[in-house]
């Protein structure tokens, strides 16, 4: 979830520096390119992921044309604040991978 997140807004937002997309002005494309590196990393995931929901619905609800990208990647950044990076990341390499065991009852 994270790359294709990550990727999708990183390539996004080169397209949008390049004139072929128009997603806003350019501060919040370089937030968006900076969002998706992050993602691409796995680092700090959680705000990465609240961040990426918080933008694709100002973008959801202030940009013309389809909206299902925006809806595809706000469910992605919801999904990746609750769930965290996984094993494959930075953040699991500086904090640890988080496992959460559950025991049995009769013991």
């Amino acid at each position: 979830m994270r790359v294709v997140a990550g990727g999708t807004l990183v390539y996004r937002g080169f397209m949008a520096l390049s004139g072929e997309l128009a997603l806003g002005p350019t501060p919040a494309v370089v937030f968006q390119i900076i969002l998706g590196i992050l993602l691409l990393l796995g680092l700090w995931t959680p705000v990465a992921g609240a961040l990426l929901a918080i933008l694709e619905l100002f973008h959801l609800f202030t940009l013309t044309g389809d909206p299902w990208i925006h809806i595809l990647l706000l469910t992605l950044g919801v999904s990746l604040a609750l769930l965290g990076p996984g094993c494959c990341s930075i953040d699991a390499r500086l904090f640890g991978w988080k496992r959460i065991d559950i025991r049995d009852r009769n013991h």
